[in-house]
């Protein structure tokens, strides 16, 4: 259990450094161009163990499958990054802070897992840590524009789709090791979002549309780099990561860990901005370390139902 908590914190380190490449990448194109190329290098990683992890579908598995993928990848990534092109980084932040509140109650309403007192105590703190940490950043009038309800909304969407994915994922890593979920997932999900972000135009000979190619010769060296550590660090490796870690652990317990993302992001994206944190933040990131190691170091938490090795 101690492996999967590990698993979940380092995948929320991770997840946190995707803001900071995205935006290097976003100065040079579009969201649809950069969540995809994110997605065909994290796919590179995924082919080989995809091919290592055969399994067998069932129909209703390979439908869940699909709308776990959908969710996951297309829909998720594309409202969020287009929901922080129109909000401000404070309130994404602040929003996806709140993310291991609505993974332990959605995982307590419709996973069956329970979490006592402390456990809820401990989200809660963890959930102010990464507010404090957020509203203790410094912005700067020129570097963000005002937030909008259209992008606030966006945003909470993304959310939810992420909750969605990840009970979708659990379940379906009840009777399938969680790399071979992963893998499947991942590469479905790319695949949908390359016909909906280069249909139009591979299709634009047919359809007479003038349709914008996808960046290539353009694109900067640092720019690519960026989408490559996106891919592959901050998608296949926190996925795999992520998936593997709840399945040997409650999901609601490892959301505390989500906040590590929040946190880290909102660091990063300070320093890239020539901001700095006051004493909020360092309060706030006190709150969630010490409620990641209270959580995970409290008594002999129950095994959940199947743990697949």
């Amino acid at each position: 259990m101690v492996l999967g908590y590990g698993a979940c914190a380092l995948a929320g380190c991770l997840w946190g450094t995707g803001f900071y490449f995205g935006r290097l990448a976003l100065n040079e194109m579009s969201v649809e161009h950069m969540v995809l190329y994110r997605f065909l290098f994290a796919c590179v990683g995924m082919v080989p163990v995809a091919l290592y992890y055969r399994v067998r579908l069932t129909g209703r598995e390979i439908r869940m499958l699909l709308i776990s993928a959908a969710l996951g990848v297309p829909v998720q990534f594309l409202l969020q990054f287009h929901g922080l092109a129109r909000t401000t980084v404070s309130h994404a932040s602040l929003m996806v802070g709140a993310m291991p509140v609505l993974l332990a109650a959605a995982a307590a309403m419709f996973a069956g897992e329970s979490l006592d007192w402390f456990g809820w105590l401990a989200l809660a703190g963890s959930t102010t840590g990464a507010a404090l940490i957020v509203l203790g950043g410094s912005h700067g009038p020129a570097a963000h524009g005002e937030p909008t309800l259209t992008g606030d909304l966006m945003v909470i969407a993304s959310l939810a789709t992420s909750l969605a994915w990840i009970l979708l994922s659990k379940k379906l890593m009840r009777s399938h090791s969680p790399p071979a979920v992963t893998a499947y997932s991942i590469l479905s999900g790319a695949a949908m979002l390359f016909v909906w972000v280069l249909g139009p135009w591979i299709l634009s000979p047919l359809t007479h549309a003038h349709v914008t190619p996808p960046p290539f010769a353009q694109v900067s060296g640092t720019a690519w780099m960026a989408l490559a550590i996106s891919g592959v660090l901050c998608t296949a490796t926190t996925t795999l990561l992520w998936n593997w870690g709840i399945h040997n652990v409650p999901a609601s317990r490892a959301g505390v860990f989500l906040n590590i993302e929040p946190a880290l992001g909102s660091y990063l994206g300070v320093r890239l901005l020539g901001e700095h944190l006051g004493p909020y933040a360092w309060v706030g990131g006190g709150l969630i370390l010490a409620a990641a190691v209270a959580l995970t170091t409290r008594g002999h938490q129950p095994e959940p139902d199947v743990i697949l090795e």
